[in-house]
This record gives C-alpha cells, structure tokens and sequence, in this order.
C-alpha cells in the first residue's frame, strides 16, 4: 500500500506535467496574447510582441506570428504565411490617424517607392474607414498565395492581393525604418 506522502508526491509530479505542456498566453500591457492563432487553415505561432508608443502614450501592442519562430527579417519577409496582430490600447488612435500612420509606414517600407503599390495600398486604407475604438483588434494576415487578409475584431475586412504589397506591408513594422524600433526587436523575439 502507498503511503499518503508517496501518493501527494505523484499527484504533484503529474499536475507539474499537465502544467508544463499547457500553452500559456503572453501578457503585454495588459492585452492577452495567445501563443497560437489559426488563419487560413494555418497555425502561426507568436513570435514577438511589443507596445507602439508615441509621446509616452501606448497605442497598440503590435503581436508577430510565424509558422516556425525566427528573428531573421529575410526570412519571415519571404515566409509562407504569418501574421501581424494590432490589439488598439488607447482611445487616441482614430481612423485618420491609423490612416495617416500606415501612409507614412508604406511611404518609409518602399523608400518612398509607393507609386507601383499604390493601387493595393488604397484598397488597404479604406479598410479603416469606420472608427477605430480602444479595444479594437486588427490582424494582418500575409501569405504568398493569397496576399494580405485584414481581419478587425475576428471578421474578415477583404483580401488583398500582390506579393510586393504584402511584403511592404511587413516591412512597416520590420523594415529598416520600421514604425517603431523597439517594438520590431520585440516582434523579433529579441
């Protein structure tokens, strides 16, 4: 017969198993981050998040996932599949200003080459249309058969087509004048 200190220990030595395959969520400035997402069919993992600031205020935690982690920029710009995650944290950004940012975005992503993308980038912006809230959820998803999907809050926006588009939109964010540089060390996993 087991004693009751040998049956604690294997109960504990199980819980401690159940635990350690669980997949915890990331926590980044209070907006929960789940470790997987699923788009397309596709399971992308969380590689990186960081917060976009501006001023000392916070505006959005900025979440990159990867089918496969990795903070090489070549690499994740010529992936398959990921996706770039927007979870809106200030009443700040509205849709003139998220407009304007991703205008200037674009602008720096292509050296101020837009001229060839122009026609995917206009389709892009009327996407922020409708007024952006404080808790509002944006998620980019790029893939190089279908272009770039934009989801708000779970729902399906539209998709848009055109690999040099998808990969200037990435390069927003990873680019070597990306929106913000701490945030791209963060999405990078660094």
């Amino acid at each position: 017969m087991m004693s009751l200190t040998h049956k604690m220990a294997k109960f504990a030595l199980a819980g401690t198993i159940l635990l350690s395959n669980h997949v915890q969520a990331m926590e980044v400035s209070g907006i929960e981050l789940p470790q997987q997402i699923t788009l397309a069919q596709t399971e992308l993992q969380l590689n990186g998040a960081g917060v976009r600031s501006k001023f000392f205020i916070d505006l959005y935690v900025g979440s990159l996932y990867l089918t496969s982690p990795s903070s090489d920029v070549t690499s994740i710009i010529n992936a398959e599949d990921s996706a770039v995650r927007l979870n809106i944290t200030s009443g700040m950004i509205t849709a003139d200003k998220m407009r304007d940012a991703i205008n200037e975005g674009f602008d720096d992503a292509t050296m101020g080459k837009t001229a060839a993308i122009q026609q995917e980038i206009d389709s892009f912006m009327a996407l922020f249309n409708e007024e952006i809230k404080e808790g509002d959820q944006f998620t980019l998803a790029t893939s190089k058969a279908l272009g770039v999907t934009a989801y708000k809050n779970g729902v399906i926006q539209a998709t848009i087509e055109g690999e040099t588009f998808r990969q200037a939109l990435l390069n927003i964010w990873l680019g070597d004048e990306p929106a913000q540089s701490s945030l791209k060390d963060d999405m990078l996993g660094q």
